[in-house]
C-alpha cells in the first residue's frame, strides 16, 4: 500500500523536474539538459546517503556482479531514453509528447513477467490496457484522425521509443534492487539510484569531453537552474525506485500516469494552448484505468 503515495509523489516531482529540464534545452542543448538530469542530482543523492548512514544508522547495502550488471543496463538505457524524451518534447507539445512516452506500461507488464516473474491479476492488466489506450487516444492529433499521424512520425517515434527504453530501465533497476533483500526498500532504492547516477554522469562527461566540451561549460554556467533540476530529479528518482522496491514496475508506472492531467495543465499555462475534447477524453480513460488498477492490486 505504501507504494501508492510514494508513486504519486514521484509523478508530481518528476513533472516539475521535466519542466525545469526541458527549459534548459534551449541554452545547453539536448545532451546538456540530459547531463544536468544526472550530474546535478549526485550532490543531493550523496547528501541523502550520508543522512541515511550517519543519522538514521542504515548500513550500506552490498554489491554483487548481478546488481552491478542490472545497474549498468538500466543506467545506459535510461540515458538514451532521457535524450529521446527531451527531443520529443522539443518537437511536439509538452503534454502530447508525454502521451507518446507514456505508452510503456504494457511492455513493462510483459517484461516484468518475463524477466522478473512479476505476475499481475487480470484486473491489473485491464487497468493497464485502459490507461494505455487513454494515452494513445490523447496523443491523436486533432482534426485529422489517423491520417494526421503522417506528420507526427518523427515525434511519435522519439516518444514511443523513449517510453519503451524507460520501461526497460525500470525493470533493470527493480532487478538491481531485488538483489538487496536485506536492506530497507528505500535504502536499497537510494543505493541503486546513487550508483546509477554516478555511472550515467561519468559516461556523459566522457562522451561530451570527447565530442563537445562546450556543452559541459554551458551546463556549468547554468548551474543555478541546473541545481533545481538536479534536486527535483533526485527526489523523483528516489521515490520511483522506492516504488519499484515495493511492487511490480508495471503497477508503479501505470499509477504514475496521474501526472498526465497535470502535464496538460502545465502545457496550457506555459504555452497558452488548451487541450481539446479528444485529449481530455484520453485523460479520462487514463483515470479510469488507474482506478481499475488500484482496485485490483490494493
Amino acid at each position: 500500500m505504501l507504494w501508492v503515495p510514494v508513486t504519486i509523489a514521484a509523478a508530481v516531482t518528476q513533472l516539475v523536474r521535466n519542466a525545469l529540464q526541458s527549459g534548459l534545452t534551449g541554452s545547453v542543448g539536448t545532451l546538456g539538459a540530459t547531463m544536468v538530469r544526472f550530474l546535478y542530482a549526485i550532490p543531493f543523492a550523496l547528501a541523502a546517503y550520508a543522512v541515511a548512514m550517519l543519522w538514521l544508522g542504515q548500513p550500506m547495502p552490498g554489491f554483487s556482479e548481478t546488481m552491478i550488471g542490472w545497474v549498468l543496463t538500466g543506467a545506459v538505457v535510461q540515458l538514451g531514453a532521457t535524450a529521446l524524451m527531451l527531443k520529443a518534447m522539443h518537437m511536439r507539445g509538452f503534454a502530447v509528447a508525454y502521451a507518446y512516452i507514456k505508452t510503456e506500461p504494457v511492455l513493462l507488464a510483459l517484461g516484468g513477467w518475463w524477466l522478473l516473474g512479476d505476475v499481475l491479476p487480470l484486473g491489473a492488466w485491464a487497468g493497464i490496457l485502459i490507461a494505455t489506450a487513454g494515452v494513445l487516444w490523447a496523443g491523436l492529433p486533432r482534426g485529422g484522425g489517423l491520417a494526421a499521424f503522417r506528420g507526427e512520425a518523427a515525434p511519435m517515434l522519439f516518444g514511443v521509443t523513449s517510453g519503451a527504453m524507460f520501461g526497460l530501465s525500470s525493470l533493470s533497476f527493480r532487478a538491481a534492487i531485488l538483489t538487496l533483500p536485506g536492506a530497507a526498500p528505500w535504502m536499497a532504492a537510494l543505493h541503486v539510484m546513487t550508483c546509477a547516477l554516478i555511472v550515467q554522469s561519468t559516461l556523459l562527461l566522457l562522451w561530451l569531453g570527447l565530442t563537445d566540451r562546450e556543452v559541459i561549460l554551458a551546463t556549468l554556467r547554468a548551474w543555478k537552474p541546473s541545481l533545481g533540476a538536479g534536486a527535483t530529479g533526485m527526489l523523483a528518482t528516489l521515490m520511483w525506485f522506492t516504488g519499484l522496491a515495493l511492487t511490480a514496475a508495471a503497477n508503479v508506472r501505470t499509477l504514475g500516469l496521474v501526472e498526465m492531467p497535470l502535464a496538460a495543465l502545465l502545457n496550457r499555462r506555459v504555452s497558452g494552448k488548451s487541450l481539446g475534447r479528444k485529449e481530455w477524453t484520453g485523460l479520462a480513460l487514463v483515470g479510469v484505468g488507474i482506478v481499475v488498477l488500484l482496485r485490483s492490486v490494493v
